[in-house]
């Protein structure tokens, strides 16, 4: 099963805009949203399968037995994530679990073993089976490991057997989910703005992509609202030798479809033809 990765530099270029129509286009069998902070590809897929739900386990996290514990302060002292209170008016030491990494620090030190590291629900993972396999997953809040589950959601797409082609809406930046998602993949379409921030964004995503030795190329999204910009992403491509899949115009009929349950492959639109132009040349790409 080839890896077909869509990724940006930061949030709102419209990455998972392009994803939902490149997934239409091609009717494919297996597709994930690997975006766990926040994902949003189920919103315009309308996958009406009900989804197979599992809890996903992230890093352990402490737990004091008040029973045990003699309020040395000693795990207060040894916990560098300040994730330790001294409750003064209970007379006791809590646990933020937000705060709380799971390193065991407190559990080693505690003279009395009063503190244990207990297994933490970090966040859940989706399966949806049927004509087409979508493998998605959402992190809870203020929960670490993203790249782990994402890892996790990629592992689930194993499923889709017989599948050719796994388009994947990877998460924005440069961070663990982002590393996660690129590993394994043939492919990393990059979408990015024409603003001088996208244009250092796309910079920092290329070079990313670059350390695993895919295959990248990159299209513009909303090109016509800073054509130097644009001219200056395509003229740092060709001096890259990076593919350059296209131009997307910024356009209202995208907000309509997206409100709509849709993508914009699904409208006679500018931006969903443009977009079929850029999943023509990303596909040709691909296979070459």
């Amino acid at each position: 099963m080839k890896q077909l990765l869509i990724l940006s530099g930061k949030g709102g270029t419209g990455k998972t805009t392009v994803a939902s129509a490149f997934i239409k286009l091609t009717d494919v069998r297996a597709y994930a949203d690997c975006d766990v902070d926040a994902p949003n590809l189920h919103l315009v897929m309308n996958n009406k399968a009900v989804p197979k739900i599992s809890d996903y386990y992230g890093l352990p996290k402490a737990e004091i037995n008040q029973d045990l514990c003699i309020q040395c302060g000693t795990c207060l002292k040894n916990c560098r994530f300040d994730a330790i209170k001294c409750d003064s008016l209970k007379n006791k030491y809590e646990i933020d679990p937000y705060a709380c990494e799971g390193c065991g620090v407190c559990e080693e030190f505690c003279p009395v073993d009063a503190v244990n590291l207990n297994p933490n629900v970090a966040g859940k993972l989706m399966l949806y089976v049927g004509d087409k396999t979508f493998s998605t997953a959402e992190l809870k809040m203020g929960s670490g490991t993203s790249g782990m589950l994402v890892t996790e959601v990629k592992k689930q797409l194993r499923t889709a057997e017989d599948a050719q082609l796994a388009i994947i809406d990877g998460s924005p930046g440069i961070g663990c989910p982002v590393i996660a998602s690129i590993s394994g993949a043939n492919m990393v379409l990059i979408v990015a703005e024409p603003s001088i921030s996208g244009i250092s964004d796309m910079e920092r995503i290329i070079n990313t992509a670059n350390k695993f030795h895919a295959k990248i190329a990159v299209c513009v999204n909303k090109y016509d609202t800073n054509i130097e910009n644009t001219e200056k992403i395509e003229s740092f491509c060709k001096n890259n030798s990076i593919p350059f899949a296209g131009r997307i115009p910024f356009d209202p009929s995208a907000v309509k479809a997206i409100n709509n349950g849709q993508s914009i492959a699904d409208m006679n639109c500018p931006s969903g033809n443009a977009a079929k132009d850029v999943f023509e040349k990303t596909m040709k790409i691909l296979y070459d």
